[in-house]
């Protein structure tokens, strides 16, 4: 059974003022009746935590009720109102050859975004956090924003995690993401940086901003090069003993898949051994080995027949993966996510129809809407739970802007 923290005024602040702040990044200007409708807090307890985030600049007391539809009788009503710009937060996709970093204001907003190519294959780990460091720079720059107004960074790598931000580094692959980067940043930005993996962090993304919302249980497939997978069980991020939840690796041992290869790899690796014979097909437009799965799907919309023979296949390989993980999960939704996504709607059906053969549980499927940021998104959400957590703790760096 895990020890009680003991609820001391300083953690009841801390929650409270988490609570507020949370409610504010959601809400436009509001009146304290409409913070303790929101949180459960008391009068005395909520005038006092707004007052304190004022001070902090956190929020700002708007002062007059002309902006809020006139004058009425007798004291006007206190509001107050989220300061987005009193800092930044950073969501950090970190995969094996591309960095993307988003920016955002405190509402979850994304106000710059820069993402880079690594231009070569293996590099060690000064040049990556280097490298990666230049993207954060660049992505900064877009949103206006100094490094000094970073109040907390979330990054995504393609291996295990555990609850408290080590990499699981047992494979050769995910030693490649056991960087350093946290230390790496502190001491050269002050940036606290939050290690997780990135189908956890899309997870998050698409039950924030995604076709997930408010769902408790819920898959999150990351389907474009190779497949991992994210699990909220009861509203909750499931990492396991070591991080490795969610680790797809079992479907090496499950018959007609056999491996971990995403849709996008498949797609593009079937629709080139289909172009090294002769059957005829639309796809010799394209470029043998360049041929993209939304390509594929286009083509098997029109009717041809090797491109609908590959998009059967993926159907059929996707709804044994998704049989497994509703049959071991019984999630309510499994969302296949990532930059296939964009295209995958086609599959929804295909899938569907399969289920039933490879599950007594079958899960409703959907694709996610976020696309290729999904995991960006997660790392923001993520990021900005942490400030609020820790608000009382944290110093901003500019005063509060009315």
């Amino acid at each position: 059974m895990p020890e009680l923290v003991p609820a001391t005024p300083q953690l009841l602040r801390r929650v409270s003022a988490g609570a507020v702040l949370e409610f504010m990044r959601s809400a436009a200007a509001v009146t304290v009746t409409d913070v303790m409708a929101a949180t459960g807090l008391t009068r005395a307890t909520t005038i006092a935590v707004c007052e304190d985030l004022v001070r902090r600049g956190w929020i700002l007391e708007r002062e007059n009720q002309r902006e809020f539809g006139g004058y009425q009788k007798g004291r006007p009503a206190r509001r107050f109102e989220l300061n987005d710009r009193a800092g930044v937060v950073l969501g950090m996709d970190i995969g094996y050859a591309k960095v993307t970093v988003a920016v955002s204001d405190l509402r979850g907003t994304t106000i710059g975004r820069a993402s880079q190519p690594f231009q070569a294959s293996e590099v060690g780990s000064a040049e990556r956090i280097a490298f990666i460091d230049g993207v954060a720079t660049a992505a900064l720059r877009s949103a206006a924003a100094a490094p000094d107004q970073v109040l907390a960074v979330c990054a995504g790598v393609a291996a295990p995690v555990d609850r408290h931000g080590e990499v699981l580094a047992t494979q050769e692959f995910w030693g490649l993401f056991d960087l350093g980067l946290r230390p790496a940043l502190k001491e050269a930005r002050g940036w606290t940086v939050l290690l997780e993996n990135d189908a956890n962090l899309a997870a998050l993304g698409e039950r924030w901003l995604g076709s997930a919302a408010g769902i408790d249980d819920v898959v999150v497939i990351l389907a474009s090069e190779r497949l991992g997978s994210g699990i909220v069980e009861g509203g909750r991020l499931v990492h396991g003993n070591r991080g490795s939840a969610g680790e797809l690796a079992y479907l090496d041992l499950v018959d007609g898949v056999g491996d971990t290869y995403g849709i996008a790899h498949l797609a593009r690796t079937w629709a080139a051994e289909a172009l090294a014979g002769s059957a005829p097909t639309a796809l010799r437009a394209f470029q043998p080995g360049r041929v993209e799965a939304e390509q594929v799907f286009s083509a098997a919309a029109d009717g041809d027949a090797v491109a609908r023979d590959i998009l059967d296949r993926l159907a059929d390989r996707m709804a044994r993966v998704v049989g497994t993980v509703a049959t071991l999960l019984n999630p309510e939704l499994v969302v296949i996510g990532g930059g296939v996504a964009n295209s995958a709607d086609v599959l929804l059906g295909p899938i569907t129809a399969r289920l039933k053969n490879f599950t007594a549980t079958p899960a409703r499927v959907s694709v996610s809407p976020l696309g290729d940021s999904i995991v960006t998104v997660g790392a923001v959400r993520c990021a900005l739970d942490y400030v609020e957590k820790h608000s009382l703790d944290l110093e901003l760096a500019l005063p509060a802007q009315a």
